[in-house]
C-alpha cells in the first residue's frame, strides 16, 4: 500500500511540475533494478529530463567517461567525487560515499564507468549520490561499476 501511495504521489508531482513548467514530457523509462544498466542514451534521457525539469530524488542508471577526479569531500560522511560526461554530452558529479562503500581505486580521467544512484538537480548538471548499499535496508542500493568490479 505504501509503494502504491508513493507511486501516485510521484505521478502527481510529475504532472504538477510539467504543468507549472509549461512543457510536455514523456513518461520516464524504468530504471534497472540490479546490476544491468539501462545504459547510454536511455539513462542519459532520464537524467536529461530530470535536469530540464529541475527534479531531484530520481533513481537513475547510466554510464560515461570520467572527465575529472576531484578531492574527496571530507565534511560529514566522506565522499569520493568525480565528474562524468554521459554519451549525450551532459556532465554530472558523482558523490560516492566511502564511509559506506569501498573507494573506486585508480580512477582516472578517460576511464569508462557505469553507475546507479539518486539524481539531485543543480544548475551545474546535477549530482548522483546513493551509489552504495543502505545499511538500514530502507533505500534501493546503488553502485558503481569500474573495470569489471562493482563498488557498493
Amino acid at each position: 500500500m505504501k509503494k502504491i501511495l508513493l507511486a501516485v504521489l510521484a505521478l502527481v508531482s510529475i504532472a504538477l511540475v510539467t504543468y507549472l513548467a509549461g512543457i510536455e514530457t514523456a513518461p520516464l523509462p524504468e530504471v534497472a533494478q540490479d546490476h544491468a544498466v539501462t545504459g547510454g542514451r536511455a539513462g542519459d534521457g532520464v537524467i536529461e529530463q530530470a535536469f530540464q525539469s529541475r527534479r531531484s530524488g530520481v533513481q537513475v542508471s547510466g554510464d560515461g567517461e570520467v572527465l575529472k577526479v576531484l578531492r574527496d569531500d571530507v565534511e560529514g560522511s566522506r565522499h569520493q567525487r568525480f565528474i562524468v560526461r554521459l554519451q549525450s554530452g551532459h556532465t554530472i558529479l558523482i558523490a560516492h560515499n566511502i564511509d559506506l562503500a569501498p573507494r573506486v581505486p585508480s580512477l582516472k580521467p578517460g576511464a569508462a564507468i557505469e553507475f546507479h544512484g539518486v539524481y539531485e538537480w543543480s544548475a551545474q548538471g546535477g549530482t548522483v549520490h546513493w551509489t552504495h548499499h543502505d545499511p538500514d535496508g530502507d533505500h534501493e542500493a546503488g553502485w558503481i561499476r569500474y573495470e569489471g568490479h562493482v563498488y557498493q
